[in-house]
């Protein structure tokens, strides 16, 4: 949902606003929605729910008739967020299509748009299909894109939460015991996804997303066992799963959810590097109703230039 706000110039704007966008920071980090302001006018967009709230929120800021104490300011978006119905928002696809129009990611509203053509099958891949394989070679956005999508359809309340898995294997190296609780221990294996994540969304509201469980990190082996409803669940590196693995994790799949596997073939890091999921899951749900399998190639690298020369460097030669 997206609503217009306007907003009076001079003493009072600043008075809505609070002194430094105090007010405006405080609605997003509460309510988890989007606040963008140009001259005039304040943008609401999100849930139905927070949206609504920091509309009549801003009244009650507005109808004050001068700048009000931060506590005060907290207060009234609580008092509004508590009014509302709490009438849960409509979850998983609509119609065959989990949204409409552009991926709109960003606290400033900036679009996510694809750079090319196979790029911009792969994102209506996602709008449109409840599983979605996505590989392709280092620097093709396969991981950003979905990240992307995931916080897209979180903000349009389609799903209410972001899972975000990985296997712990490592590339050729050893960590050996890593210190600290689970987060600390798997977050060096999802520093890819939380990196999207961070391109995103403000510190604040990743750390309270991650306090009430909206978006979670997770090792693939912490899946077993679990159904998944309302939810998109993200598994990177797929590549380096085994058959047994992958076939766990898709099989976790709830109500309202969807899931994106993404990999590169190229990479993989597995004792028997035959026995991948990724590969396997590929050739096994070709033709499966539901599901859709994307191949981005080395034409799809959107990294620096260099990077696409060395994907071709590594390439297999073909003999001749």
């Amino acid at each position: 949902m997206q609503i217009h706000v306007p907003v009076p110039l001079g003493p009072d704007a600043v008075a809505l606003r609070g002194v430094g966008d105090r007010n405006l920071k405080m609605l997003r980090e509460a309510l988890g929605i989007s606040v963008s302001a140009k001259e005039g006018e304040l943008r609401l967009e999100g849930p139905a729910r927070g949206v609504e709230a920091a509309r009549r929120a801003l009244d009650r800021i507005a109808a004050a008739g001068g700048e009000i104490s931060r506590e005060d300011a907290l207060q009234l978006i609580a008092e509004e967020s508590s009014r509302l119905p709490d009438v849960d928002p409509p979850i998983g696809a609509v119609g065959g299509a989990w949204w409409e129009g552009p991926l709109t990611v960003y606290a400033a509203g900036r679009q996510v748009n694809p750079r090319t053509a196979n790029q911009a099958t792969y994102i209506e891949a996602i709008r449109t299909h409840d599983l979605v394989i996505g590989s392709g070679p280092a620097g093709t956005g396969k991981t950003y894109l979905a990240v992307a999508a995931a916080v897209h359809m979180l903000r349009q309340g389609r799903v209410r939460k972001l899972v975000l898995v990985r296997p712990a294997i490592e590339a050729g190296e050893k960590l050996g015991f890593l210190p600290g609780d689970l987060q600390a221990k798997v977050n060096p294996y999802l520093r890819p996804l939380l990196d999207a994540l961070h391109d995103m969304l403000d510190y604040a509201t990743i750390q309270r997303f991650m306090a009430n469980d909206v978006v979670e990190i997770a090792p693939l082996a912490y899946m077993r066992g679990r159904t998944l409803n309302a939810s998109v669940v993200i598994l990177d590196e797929g590549q380096n799963t085994t058959t047994g693995q992958m076939q766990m994790f898709l099989t976790r799949m709830g109500h309202g959810s969807k899931m994106i596997v993404t990999g590169d073939p190229t990479q993989i890091d597995l004792p028997d590097p035959t026995a991948s999921g990724l590969i396997d899951a590929a050739r096994r749900l070709a033709r499966v109703k539901g599901v859709a399998i994307v191949a981005l190639d080395k034409r799809d690298v959107v990294r620096h230039d260099l990077v696409q020369r060395i994907v071709e460097a590594y390439a297999p030669k073909e003999e001749g």
